[in-house]
């Protein structure tokens, strides 16, 4: 199984739960499991990573820039088929306009391209003032999870060892 992970999870983790400066495990996680094939993100969300101008920026220029994967032939393929499910849908024309503009419509590609998991922090929603994630991947048929059950399918530990200091 391989994942392809929204923006925010990327977001979340620094802001909250793994910061950088706390729980570099986390991050570490994200570049082995990057470079063994399982977990990837895209070039769009590396984008909306940059306009941060901050550590997490930082740490993808220094460390996780082979996560991304770039837009290529076999995702474009996808976004016809992305693009007339959203439309078909009752969602507002300024979602539409919104969505096919953003990272979401070109993750939701990607993962329909490669067949990745799509890994978001975003939960269903009935509005049709936006477009969430999940609600795509009902409509196509792919499967999306949250990171925390990304980690614990993969069994993902971060413990300290003994003898460090729990201070």
């Amino acid at each position: 199984m391989t994942y392809l992970l929204d923006a925010n999870v990327f977001i979340q983790a620094k802001n909250l739960h793994y910061g950088l400066d706390f729980c570099p495990a986390f991050w570490d996680w994200l570049i082995d499991n990057g470079a063994c094939g399982r977990v990837f993100s895209i070039d769009k969300v590396a984008d909306e990573i940059a306009a941060g101008a901050d550590e997490l920026n930082d740490w993808m220029r220094e460390r996780g820039h082979a996560l991304f994967l770039r837009t290529g032939v076999s995702v474009a393929a996808q976004f016809g088929a992305v693009s007339t499910w959203v439309t078909q849908q009752q969602y507002e024309p300024a979602a539409i306009s919104t969505f096919l503009q953003v990272a979401d419509f070109y993750l939701i590609a990607h993962a329909l391209a490669d067949g990745h998991v799509v890994v978001t922090h975003e939960v269903p929603a009935n509005s049709v003032k936006r477009i969430k994630i999940p609600n795509v991947c009902i409509g196509l048929g792919m499967r999306f999870m949250t990171p925390y059950e990304m980690l614990r399918r993969e069994r993902a530990r971060f413990v300290l060892g003994r003898g460090e200091l729990l201070t």
